[in-house]
């Protein structure tokens, strides 16, 4: 495989590895679990054309291991998702002998397909110019180059031997699971989304709470209480999910990494109010801009808005990130 871009490698020479290895935990953190994550390839997702996208999540589950941004991110770099107009994308070849959307030398394309059956709804016989066949074809070839042993570098290298190349298509991953996790979300304890299944988990938990009585200093049936106050329940919830928070409101604010003011929210996220020094409420997002929280005496834990008329808000922390050691860009 041979991209078709060459002003690239020198931008990518300039990325320290450090950025790469933080891209491998920012996808990991994300998508961990990803099985339980709904992508909704009809919704736009970045710059990605939705068959595209829905090739790249068809595909991932091949390999365990590997999850759909990457097979998107190599297919980004290769051919723009089959857009770009060059010799060898959807006919002949570059200069290197690639060919198709995602730039499979024909000898690397024959011995993919002479190892593993394509999956029906390509060309017959299967084809590196055929998108589907192209991008089953990349998936299958990344497991079997490492990614099937959780080795991600290694396996994007054999992909194309270049170090600067494996930089990049991290990089785009990492821009794609962001693009994707922050569409995740819809408010709804009915049919929950979320970005990886530590999120799902707590989720999960305080929606099974929702009616329960706000109790000062409450932390609920497992601490043998009749209901929450806010911190008991997002403490409860993230302990569902094997996460420790600390107990109160100020303390779990200052103990989680913090999403960058601007950045986007994902469910799983605590939302905070007060002032930094003197936060006196939490709530746990769960997308399209809603928030379980115990609010305060007489309202039961409920669904609310997590921004409103006056509202204090201070932040938002996300104690996901920290199970991957991932600190979240500034």
């Amino acid at each position: 495989m041979s991209t078709q871009t060459t002003t690239a490698t020198a931008t990518l020479l300039l990325i320290p590895l450090l950025i790469a290895q933080g891209v491998l935990a920012l996808v990991s953190a994300l998508f961990t679990g990803s099985s339980n994550t709904t992508i909704d390839c009809a919704d736009p997702i970045a710059d990605i054309p939705p068959e595209y996208c829905r090739l790249y999540v068809t595909a991932a589950p091949h390999c365990p291991e590997l999850d759909w941004t990457v097979l998107a991110a190599i297919g980004k770099v290769e051919s723009d998702h089959g857009r770009l107009e060059a010799p060898g994308v959807t006919e002949g070849e570059n200069h290197a002998g690639a060919g198709g959307p995602m730039q499979f030398l024909a000898p690397t394309f024959d011995g993919v397909i002479a190892a593993h059956r394509i999956p029906p709804g390509g060309a017959t016989p299967p084809s590196r110019y055929n998108p589907h066949d192209a991008i089953h074809a990349a998936a299958f070839l990344l497991c079997d180059e490492g990614a099937r042993r959780g080795d991600l570098r290694a396996a994007i290298y054999a992909y194309n031997h270049a170090d600067w190349y494996v930089d990049m298509v991290l990089q785009q991953a990492a821009e794609y699971a962001e693009a994707a996790a922050t569409s995740v979300g819809n408010g709804d304890c009915n049919a929950i989304q979320a970005p990886n299944t530590v999120t799902l988990m707590a989720i999960n938990y305080a929606c099974g709470m929702r009616g329960l009585p706000y109790v000062w200093g409450g932390d609920g049936p497992d601490g043998n209480h009749t209901g929450f106050d806010c911190s008991g329940l997002t403490k409860a919830a993230y302990a569902a999910a094997g996460i420790t928070l600390p107990r109160t409101a100020q303390t779990q604010f200052d103990a989680s990494p913090h999403v960058p003011p601007g950045q986007p929210l994902l469910p799983g996220d605590l939302v905070f109010y007060g002032t930094p020094g003197n936060i006196h409420h939490v709530g746990l997002y769960i997308g399209a801009r809603l928030m379980i929280n115990a609010p305060t005496f007489g309202q039961p834990v409920q669904i609310d808005n997590h921004r409103y008329h006056g509202d204090d808000y201070a932040g938002a922390t996300r104690p996901a990130a920290s199970t991957a050691g991932l600190r979240l860009p500034q």
